[in-house]
């Protein structure tokens, strides 16, 4: 199974719309921020709360940006 999949699948599940390219690569850009700025598992806990927010990727992945800007 591949990324898509999986992901398409598991929204699918959660009853919600899978995310659009521009949300992917919004919601990576956090996880890589998070885990870089951080520590590894920092970056699944920041998009579990990025989840609850309501807030648009983009939006989130700016607000991370700014935690500890380089």
């Amino acid at each position: 199974m591949t990324r898509e999949e999986w992901v398409r699948a598991f929204c699918a599940e959660l009853g919600v719309a899978a995310p659009t390219p521009e949300e992917e690569a919004a919601l990576l850009g956090l996880a890589a921020i998070a885990a870089h700025d951080s520590e590894r598992p920092a970056a699944p806990l920041a998009c579990w709360a990025a989840g609850r927010t309501g807030r648009s990727a983009d939006e989130i992945r700016d607000i991370a940006r700014e935690i500890n800007p380089v």
